[in-house]
């Protein structure tokens, strides 16, 4: 049997003082320093045992350590015992339950002697019991007797340390539902009873704290804020208040579990873990101030006076179940010994009540898919109201979402007490019958000590203080260190001359210090990434991971320390998983954040020279890959491509740089699939020219030896073909930035890194730093926020035809479909294209019946569409352009011969067709011959984005090599090459002579097109820019990027100024689409907005004085969960269209009062 007891162990005062602020050394009574974990058993080098976890001193003792003048005196209450449990959750999920008695004890002779600290001094110090059982009774009651032994005028008759081994060495958890545990602390007896081995989980608190400190009404609105997963912070002036009540909330929420961060007992020094922007339930003592913070949002629960307070709402349970449940609970008194029981069913009943029937709405037993819409009108027709908004927020929960995975696993839902208990309730039969019966008496356990009683010589051990554990000669020689550096330090400041810059503060760290500071941040960052990783990886079906908060908190760990800390233990995290028995099976979504994640790792450890970290990140991308059958086959392949090799080389001058980088390239190469012989002979080359000697190159050999291997174990012998060696020189364009251009970018960056930012920072300016980041992203948008609110809408109808992801959307104007519809109010179609080879035709004024026509031809994924009055042409991943009969939806021509996947299409007058590809080139083609006319530009490397003016024959196209090209084509000359942005320009728009590129530089630029002059940089967003616009009414210019910033950019006297900006969305804008009178904006989170100038102020903005832009929010739809790859706007019908990565389009129409 496994034990109760896991660890023994006492934290206070070490030899390493600090304050809380982190300066070092003893600063005097009243002053709260840093407690370090003194003494435990089994002891550090025990192999059979984990460490404890490294957060516990902190934990244990959340004020600090304070040193007093005196220690226990009977006439001061706040000098006495104090016994208290808290609870610790590791980075899986799994708790810790720790029962802990803090006292004074005296102070260490050794530590007083090097620190000059006053004799017969007393600190705070905390003993711990822990344990991975919830049983808070056995615990609490075990520790007590150890403290009352230790103190006993009688003393006790084996050492205290030995007792405690035994203790922990030997008391077993009783089986559940079969043993009961006997064991003796000397002369007293204690039992572990058995827990239950079904029915309702093991508790070992009472409620009736709970009850007591909130009433009905207060106790039942922090139950729906807990279900609904809002962040909560409990606040009492007592620890074991705030543990047992978040105890108690997280049991009576069962069947469901709180998925999110969860501390009973807040650290003094963790307060910036409030501000947080993930959902937490956390415990802070009524004494710490943090009226300095923001807490929007936050659940403020103060238990001590029955209030709850929040600046958002909580939408309140609906009826009958709300009357129902609070009947209930008041019916729940007096108090006994049944009411806990009772209590926790009275919620059960809750729930199987608002729940009834659900198991019906699971269409998917497998994936456990349910359909939330169906049950809301099901539960509406049966209530006769309105769908509930709380039942609404509750089924999209990560809670329940977690419970339909765990109910589709029960067997025989012999374990699932909800669908037990509504099948007691439609019977008629009395909730109790569900639990087991406990008719059989548990079987007797008893734990002697062999070694007990009294001891030979009948001597007692008596101690005046908590005694120290036996140091073994290492640990002993590291404290003499220790101490005697602090010794001389403070020799060396008594001595010398008068000196501000003398101190023993954090900048006078020993080299031992520092290397035990790193080894605890090392721990730390370690520990948030198992759970983050851990987090990420239960994201539901429909949730983003590229916008959750766990993938921009790892981000922001991998890029925030300048030692690869979070870079390699990234990596490690995943390689301990996949040693777990992890199967590596990964959802689309999931693939990319992860390849976007190890690139980041792989990347910076580049740049550090850090050929571990790529070699382990390579060997676990390989290993991860090569289970997961349905991620594409090519990571290395593509993501390798955005190393910083090609030019550093040129730059190095010495043979061990050069060796470094070349194994690099040599995890390049073979990442290519370049061949064994002709990635050996390039780098033979690079090796000759720069003097690498014959000991490097065997080195480099071994290395390129052990790639290909990996290679070769991932892909096969021949699955990947390898280019030649002309193709692959040094000399080609190194791309600007890792980001493959077909996929979302990390969005959400800006919050997550602040937050991390925050969590490592020692500058006590830290704690308003997620202020500063809430008020810098919400600069003039209060307006916006508050109309959007007025002007919800719901009129979005879901297309479903797509079998892929939807790569490519293109809007039919109603001139353009006049043909086919004729002079219709609601003409207009959308096209979409898709990774399932497909284009389709949808018509809006079809209600249910949208989907017009299915064209099918291309062979690889469809990337870009456009269309004129009777034809469409799309351009493909397959190399192809394809030109089809709108009307017949027959092929007409296809045309071949660009030599990359086609990015861009464009439709022209006169039966011509503008084609741009990741080759380079920019082509016109005849449609009526099937010709290419001729290659009208080209470009240095691939080409993301043109624009082109039919009037005057100008073509801008730009891309990967960061240079906007113009071109006259009716002239046959380039006419400029436009450089300043340092990365790819994802983004044109030409009007007039006015041409505007966005870039993932974080800027965009204004150029005149005639001149070939920048005449202005646009440098206020936090994120790639993803798409511009020009208003040619007022020469506005809008700019949307990663960080969910929609801008609005006016000319101003001597230059371009931001005059607003709106924070409506939330994640990357993909689409800005304006007219004359309306604005279509789209993010990446399936949020749209429309925006509206009135037209009396067209001509008069920039005239009358006034800066304010014209645009106007005029409506925004109800946002539905979805991951969007791309959006197009019909202005003129007021629709916007967005497509998922799932296949599906959502289309909003905003006509309602037009």
């Amino acid at each position: 049997m496994a034990p109760i007891f896991e660890y023994f162990v006492v934290c206070g005062l070490g030899p390493e003082i600090r304050t809380l602020d982190g300066n070092k050394g003893y600063h005097g009574v009243g002053v709260l320093y840093l407690p370090s974990m003194l003494d435990q058993y089994p002891p550090e080098n025990h192999t059979l045992y984990p460490p404890p976890p490294p957060q516990l001193p902190t934990c244990v003792l959340p004020a600090g350590v304070e040193i007093f003048s005196t220690g226990f005196d009977v006439n001061d209450p706040s000098s006495s015992p104090r016994s208290y449990p808290i609870v610790l959750t590791e980075g899986d999920g799994s708790k810790i339950y720790v029962s802990c008695i803090a006292f004074r004890d005296p102070v260490s002779e050794d530590i007083a002697e090097a620190y000059r600290i006053p004799p017969n001094s007393f600190a705070d110090k905390c003993i711990c019991l822990v344990s991975r059982s919830p049983s808070f009774t056995v615990i609490r009651n075990t520790l007590e007797e150890l403290f009352a032994l230790c103190f006993s005028s009688d003393g006790s008759s084996k050492p205290l340390w030995d007792v405690i081994a035994h203790l922990v060495s030997n008391v077993p958890l009783p089986t559940p539902g079969r043993d009961r545990v006997l064991f003796a602390i000397e002369n007293c007896l204690l039992s572990v009873d058995p827990p239950p081995k079904n029915g309702l989980p093991h508790v070992d608190i009472s409620f009736q704290p709970l009850v007591q400190c909130l009433d009905v009404d207060n106790l039942i609105e922090l139950f729906t804020a807990v279900l609904l997963e809002r962040r909560i912070l409990l606040r009492s002036n007592k620890y074991s208040l705030l543990t047992i009540v978040s105890e108690a909330i997280c049991h009576l929420i069962y069947p469901f579990r709180w998925q999110h961060v969860y501390i009973p007992s807040l650290f003094f020094s963790g307060v910036d873990y409030i501000d947080a922007p993930t959902p937490y339930m956390m415990g802070l003592h009524s004494g710490v101030d943090t009226s300095y913070l923001v807490m929007d949002g936050v659940v403020v629960v103060d238990l001590e006076y029955n209030r709850i307070s929040t600046s958002e709402e909580i939408p309140p349970i609906p009826e009958p179940e709300f009357s129902s449940l609070r009947m209930d609970i008041l019916n729940n008194q007096p108090w006994g010994e049944e009411q806990d029981l009772q209590l926790r069913l009275i919620f059960l009943r809750f729930f199987a009540s608002i729940l009834g029937g659900y198991r019906n709405f699971i269409e998917d037993s497998a994936a456990q898919a349910f359909n939330n819409q169906a049950f809301l009108k099901k539960r509406s027709r049966s209530t006769h109201q309105p769908p509930d908004a709380m039942v609404s927020q509750f089924l999209d929960t990560h809670g329940f979402l977690d419970f339909l995975e765990r109910a589709g696993s029960l067997e025989e839902s012999d374990s699932n007490l909800l669908d037990k208990l509504q099948d007691a309730i439609g019977r008629g039969q009395n909730p109790m019958s569900i639990l087991p019966s406990s008719a059989t008496e548990p079987e007797i356990v008893t734990i002697s000590d062999p070694n007990g009683g009294e001891s030979r010589s009948g001597a007692k051990y008596i101690y005046d203080r908590f005694p120290s554990n036996i140091r073994t000669e290492e640990q002993e020689e590291k404290r003499k260190q220790i101490l005697a550096a602090a010794s001389g330090a403070f020799e060396y400041i008594k001595n010398a001359p008068s000196s501000p810059s003398v101190q023993v503060g954090k900048e006078a760290l020993s080299p031992m210090e520092r290397a035990a500071e790193r080894e605890r941040m090392v721990l730390d960052i370690k520990v948030k990434l198992q759970g983050l990783w851990l987090r990420l990886l239960k994201l539901g079906a429909t949730d983003d991971p590229l916008s959750s908060f766990e993938y921009g908190t790892i981000l922001a760990l991998i890029e925030s320390d300048a030692e690869g800390i979070g870079g390699s233990g990234f990596v490690e995290c995943i390689s301990e998983h996949i040693h777990t028995g992890w199967q590596c099976q990964l959802t689309d979504e999931q693939f990319i954040a992860v390849k976007e994640l190890l690139k980041t790792a792989i990347i910076l450890a580049t740049s550090r020279n850090d050929m571990s970290t790529v070699r382990d990140a390579l060997e676990v991308s390989a290993e991860m890959y090569r289970k997961d059958n349905n991620n594409v086959p090519d990571f290395v392949q593509r993501h390798l491509m955005s190393l910083s090799i090609w030019e550093e080389l040129r730059s190095a001058n010495y043979a061990a740089q050069v060796t470094s980088q070349l194994i690099l390239v040599a995890s390049h190469m073979a990442g290519l699939g370049i061949s064994d012989t002709d990635a050996w002979y390039m780098i033979e080359t690079i090796s000759e020219k720069n003097n690498i000697g014959y000991k490097q190159l065997i080195q480099l050999r071994g290395f390129l030896t052990h790639i290909q291997q990996l290679r070769v174990g991932y892909w096969g012998v021949s699955s990947v073909k390898a280019p030649s060696i002309s193709s692959m020189g040094l000399s080609s364009p190194r791309p600007k930035d890792g980001t493959d251009e077909n996929q979302q970018p990390a969005e959400a960056s800006v919050v997550g890194r602040s937050w991390v930012q925050s969590m490592f920072s020692r500058d006590s300016s830290r704690v308003n730093s997620f202020a500063r980041v809430r008020k810098w992203t919400s600069d003039g948008a209060s307006d916006s926020s508050a109309a959007g609110q007025k002007k919800l809408q719901t009129n979005v109808r879901v297309l479903r035809g797509h079998n892929g992801a939807v790569t490519a959307l293109h809007c039919v104007t109603r001139r353009e479909v006049w043909d086919l519809v004729g002079d219709r109010e609601d003409a207009g179609f959308f096209i979409s294209g898709s990774t399932d080879c497909m284009v389709k035709i949808w018509d809006p004024s079809i209600r249910g019946s949208e989907l017009r026509a299915t064209l099918e031809g291309h062979k690889r994924t469809v990337r870009a569409i456009s269309s004129d009055r009777g034809k469409v042409v799309s351009g493909s991943d397959d190399q192809t352009v394809i030109v089809w009969d709108k009307q017949t939806t027959q092929l007409l021509e296809e045309l071949k011969g660009h030599e990359a996947q086609v990015s861009c299409v464009r439709m022209l007058s006169g039966e011509r067709v503008l084609t741009a590809a990741h080759d380079g080139t920019v082509k016109m083609w005849d449609v009526r011959t099937d010709t290419c006319v001729a290659t009208v530009g080209r470009c240095s490397s691939a080409v993301l984005c043109m624009e082109y003016d039919d009037s005057t024959g100008i073509l801008a196209a730009a891309g990967r090599d960061a240079v906007a090209n113009v071109w006259d084509i009716r002239a046959g000359k380039q006419m400029h090459k436009l450089s300043g942005h340092t990365k790819w320009i994802r983004s044109v728009r030409m009007v007039g002579d006015t041409l505007i590129t966005g870039s993932d530089d974080w800027t965009a630029r204004v150029w005149s097109v005639s001149r070939g002059t920048c005449d202005a940089v646009l440098a206020c967003h936090a994120g790639p820019i993803l798409c511009v616009e020009y208003s040619a009414a007022d020469r506005g210019i809008i700019t949307g990027s990663t960080d969910g910033l929609l801008r609005f950019w006016e000319h101003d006297e001597g230059g371009v100024k931001c005059l607003r900006n709106d924070t409506i969305h939330s994640a990357s804008i993909l689409s800005i689409n304006a007219g004359e009178h309306w604005l279509g904006v789209g993010a990446a989170d399936n949020s749209m907005s429309l925006f509206n100038r009135p037209q009396d102020r067209l001509g008069g903005v920039a005239g009358s004085g006034s800066k304010l832009p014209g645009w106007q929010l005029y409506r925004t739809p109800q946002k539905m969960v979805a991951m969007v790859r791309c959006v197009a706007s019909d202005l003129e019908r007021k629709r916007i269209c967005s497509g998922g990565r799932n296949g599906v389009l959502r289309l909003w129409e905003a006509t309602i009062n037009i």
